[in-house]
């Protein structure tokens, strides 16, 4: 079996207490995009929405210095004058529509640029970001990298992690706060006005179930690929998917 870059990631979500969060693998052969779909899948966003990733130039070429450097080194050549020769901060996006970009950013093409084409420095970081409306982030630091032997067909894997993950639209990070908060107390118009919101499905915001993230990569991280890429819609039997009609779940599938 052909030997290929492994990246070890530590992916949390922003903005919200108890963590939501995933360790996982992917090989370094996927595009950048393609680490977006797995994201997607791992916290439960439905690929309805634009995505981007942010890369602070300067975070990643400190991470790639420290591989190689002492601090004192570093210190020795990290001033104004050297940032200034850096290049703009990296937004990997599949276009530029509805995004505004800042003077200090440079827009990369997400699906045509492959994860192992950036930094392979453990420290190295990222910012996900989906739904500019709801606004979900996941922040991403690089934890280990290695040379082994798997498939190109390789499929990104959930090592650990802890939480459900979003709910779409329900108004980001605060309005997930606002549902927690409602389910966890269990009764009043509140409660119930989700209750109906969610279609009637019962939701349990820190359940985790490696298996299934991991059933739900191996299956599905294409079907995002078709619909972002190829602007494909899934078919009914792959909707019935997504929705977790496998388990007997609802049509919104929470």
């Amino acid at each position: 079996m052909a030997r290929h870059n492994v990246y070890r990631f530590h992916a949390e979500l922003a903005d919200y207490e108890p963590k939501i969060w995933r360790r996982f693998e992917i090989n370094g052969e996927k595009s950048v995009a393609e680490l977006g779909y797995a994201l997607m899948l791992m916290f439960e966003m439905r690929g309805s929405h634009l995505f981007l990733f942010t890369e602070n130039v300067e975070d990643t070429l400190l991470a790639d210095l420290r591989g190689a450097h002492t601090e004192a080194e570093i210190k020795d050549v990290w001033d104004e004058d050297f940032m200034s020769l850096l290049a703009k901060n990296h937004v990997y996006a599949l276009s530029s529509h509805d995004m505004e970009l800042g003077d200090d950013e440079r827009l990369i093409k997400a699906d045509k640029i492959k994860l192992q084409g950036i930094s392979k420095a453990p420290g190295f970081s990222l910012t996900f970001e989906y739904d500019f409306g709801d606004g979900w982030k996941v922040d991403l630091a690089l934890e280990e990298f290695e040379r082994r032997g798997v498939g190109l067909a390789y499929q990104p894997k959930v090592l650990d992690g802890a939480g459900y993950g979003i709910i779409e639209n329900v108004g980001g990070a605060r309005g997930l706060h606002e549902l927690a908060k409602a389910l966890k107390k269990g009764s009043g118009e509140e409660y119930d006005q989700f209750c109906e919101w969610l279609g009637g499905a019962t939701l349990d915001l820190e359940a985790f179930d490696i298996d299934d993230l991991n059933y739900r990569l191996q299956r599905l991280t294409r079907v995002y690929k078709n619909i972002y890429e190829r602007h494909s819609p899934p078919a009914d039997k792959t909707l019935s998917l997504l929705n977790r009609a496998y388990k007997g779940q609802g049509s919104r599938g929470y």
